[in-house]
């Protein structure tokens, strides 16, 4: 029972950060035009990621395809805390390092569950072959 409870408070960290974040990429919010056009990104970048921590979140929260959206999900957060290591800084717009740290609360939430939900993306990319004629 504890498992399953840690399970979904890491489903609903990592999904209710990146959707929460939608709203600032769909509606071009200032902060988020600023950080895309640093990146060289914008507007395609913004809304290209945007939809695909849609994807992600919503993958998250779906029990049968926890796995994918958790793999979805590192690999965005990956490519934002690189980015703020490299050309953003920690710190963006006076926000404290708000986005950095939720950007490495979603790498580590879907680190988790992708590690947890190995056998779900391991049983698609080694599915048996059907013997059947």
């Amino acid at each position: 029972m504890i498992k399953v409870v840690i399970l979904w408070v890491l489903r609903l960290v990592a999904a209710v950060i990146m959707l929460q974040t939608l709203f600032f990429k769909f509606t071009a919010a200032p902060e988020s035009v600023y950080i895309f056009s640093t990146l060289g990104m914008e507007p395609w970048g913004r809304i290209g990621i945007g939809t695909l921590e849609l994807i992600a979140s919503l993958l998250i929260l779906y029990p049968r395809t926890t796995g994918f959206g958790a793999v979805l999900a590192t690999g965005l957060m990956g490519g934002a805390i690189l980015s703020h290591l490299t050309k953003l800084g920690i710190v963006v717009q006076d926000d404290g390092g708000l986005l950095f740290m939720y950007a490495l609360l979603v790498f580590i939430s879907s680190g988790v569950l992708a590690l947890v939900y190995r056998a779900q993306i391991l049983h698609l990319l080694f599915k048996p072959k059907s013997t059947a004629l």
